[in-house]
């Protein structure tokens, strides 16, 4: 089945999400255990390197794997930088788990770029993924109180033109790729049909990825000791 937006599968995804995002932030102070920290975070970042794993391995199984299957999609790359800083506790990456992350994943499940609907291996894959990713967001956030400041969001906005080097390199020498959406705008529905044809979307894109990092940024500010 083709995926449709806003669809019974599509809504399905998002209560998930939502409940997810509930559960973290209610049992925020119970998470905060030693023993229950742990466990959560190793969790957490064993279901972000599985997802990513099981896909790659999905492509060489169905002997689909090509150069668009690399890892150099933001949300890709956020899987992994999501699992690294669970495992490592890296505060200064948690800026960018946050911004980035949070930034992406939320766009993919709000218009997800998605050809497959439930109950194809994909969909799973893709609302796990992304879910994931905001969760370990919050899970940062919320548990052990990790605050995005003014210079976390610079420095976002720099690493995220660092890694739309490796993408749009590939996407230029390929010519097929659309790694970061840099080469055209999605073939499904999503928030850039809203802005101008390509290349000029892109320098759009810079004004509205700062934007969305500044409105995440109010926002915790806004709620955040509530999670303290």
């Amino acid at each position: 089945m083709d995926f449709e937006l806003f669809s019974a599968a599509h809504l399905s995804a998002l209560a998930a999400a939502l409940l997810v995002f509930t559960g973290i932030l209610l049992l925020r102070k119970r998470l905060r255990q030693p023993k229950a920290n742990k466990i959560t975070r190793i969790s957490l970042a064993a279901l972000l390197l599985c997802s990513e794993a099981s896909l790659q391995l999905s492509y060489v199984l169905d002997r689909n794997w090509e150069v668009a299957s690399l890892p150099f999609q933001l949300c890709s790359l956020m899987v992994l930088l999501s699992a690294l800083t669970l495992m490592t506790n890296h505060k200064r990456l948690y800026g960018l788990v946050f911004f980035l992350g949070s930034m992406g994943a939320l766009q993919a499940i709000l218009t997800p770029n998605l050809d497959v609907s439930f109950p194809q291996f994909r969909y799973f894959h893709f609302f796990i993924a992304h879910i994931g990713i905001i969760g370990a967001a919050l899970f940062l956030m919320a548990v052990e109180r990790y605050r995005p400041t003014y210079r976390s969001v610079l420095s976002a906005m720099l690493w995220l033109h660092v890694l739309a080097v490796p993408a749009a390199i590939t996407n230029i020498v390929t010519g097929t790729t659309n790694f970061m959406f840099l080469a055209r705008k999605p073939s499904t529905a999503s928030l850039l049909d809203f802005l101008a044809p390509w290349p000029w979307y892109l320098l759009q894109l810079e004004l509205v990825a700062f934007g969305i990092c500044m409105l995440l940024l109010g926002a915790v500010k806004l709620i955040g000791h509530i999670y303290d």
